[in-house]
């Protein structure tokens, strides 16, 4: 049978470092007061030039040094992101264009907190399908651009990076590696709990993260 198998993993964060104490200076809040909630002591924020392709192309390039694979041999990229740099094309183009494996499919995935886990789940059924034979799954965010800077509940939680994963189709037995399987599940009736304020087909703004 062929499983996905993970061959590698890397992961990229912005230069900049801001501390809760940091934002304590510009927002109501404290350090004891995000710590004693959210465990969170810092978070990485991108600064000018660095965006969501910047960061995913930094992962996906960690990623296959850690699988000793080249760009060459990925005929897959899924990117998890609901801050991609433009509306379109695909953040995923971008990211293979700097690789240079242009040729095989390339596309995002908008599902938010699960998105990496929605990227994961379809490279894995593509690759179980022969659609595919070497993925790599990308999860990148410029959240800081969607925050309220002076809305304390949320711009405390959130902060910026990406985390790749290169996964390849593998024939294995039964008892060898390889990914068993994946369960996605979304209840759009709660959509509002956590939701950006705008978007190209209401307000045509960007919009701002409200929870």
């Amino acid at each position: 049978m062929i499983r996905s198998v993970i061959k590698g993993s890397g992961s990229a964060l912005p230069a900049r470092v801001v501390t809760n104490d940091e934002l304590a200076r510009q927002v109501d809040t404290s350090d004891e007061w995000i710590r004693e909630r959210t465990g969170i002591t810092q978070r990485y924020i991108a600064g000018e030039g660095e965006t969501t392709s910047s960061l995913a192309i930094a992962a996906a390039r960690a990623a296959l040094a850690d699988a000793g694979m080249d760009a060459g041999e990925i005929d897959l990229i899924i990117l998890a992101t609901a801050t991609p740099d433009q509306t379109f094309p695909a953040t995923a183009t971008q990211v293979q264009d700097a690789l240079g494996c242009n040729g095989g499919a390339a596309f995002d995935i908008a599902a938010v907190c699960t998105g990496f886990l929605y990227a994961f789940g379809t490279a894995d059924s593509m690759i179980r399908a022969g659609m595919a034979t070497r993925a790599l799954v990308i999860g990148a965010e410029t959240f800081s651009r969607l925050l309220d800077w002076e809305g304390r509940t949320t711009c405390v939680l959130f902060g910026d990076g990406a985390g790749a994963l290169v996964l390849a189709g593998e024939e294995v037995d039964e008892d060898g590696p390889g990914i068993l399987g994946t369960r996605l599940h979304a209840d759009g009736a709660h959509r509002d709990l956590l939701h950006v304020d705008g978007g190209p087909s209401t307000t045509g703004t960007v919009g701002k993260l409200r929870m």
